[in-house]
């Protein structure tokens, strides 16, 4: 079973993600946190697959949240998408070179989100 990680404070774009992420065609587990504070907490407790982060949230933001787990061993190697309504071109460049796979700008269709955790996943199988 994969472990997803959705990091997103707006209750209706977890809802919506985690829909999208639901049916992804393999098992997974999805666990939400509402900041990038709370997914901090919840890094250690749980090995996850992939995580999907927005950028502007209460306390750390998303792309603290992606400096910190590409900069740090035990949590580099997860894949990292951020789902944004930033999506000027040097908000897109900055997220990818702080070490996110894929940026996607809201909104969004579901199934570009689901093709991309499912390359991500399925590509990085135990």
């Amino acid at each position: 079973m994969q472990q997803i990680l959705i990091v997103e404070d707006s209750a209706t774009m977890r809802s919506l993600l985690a829909a999208a992420l639901e049916d992804l065609g393999i098992p997974v587990k999805i666990t939400e946190a509402t900041s990038g504070f709370e997914a901090l907490r919840c890094l250690p407790r749980e090995e996850f697959d992939l995580v999907v982060t927005d950028i502007n949230m209460p306390d750390i933001n998303g792309l603290e949240l992606v400096s910190f787990m590409k900069n740090n061993e035990k949590y580099r190697s997860i894949p990292m998408v951020i789902v944004s309504t930033e999506g000027s071109e040097r908000d897109q460049a900055k997220g990818i070179e702080l070490g996110a796979n894929a940026y996607i700008v809201k909104p969004f269709e579901p199934e570009a989100l689901r093709k991309i955790a499912r390359e991500l996943l399925v590509g990085q199988r135990k």
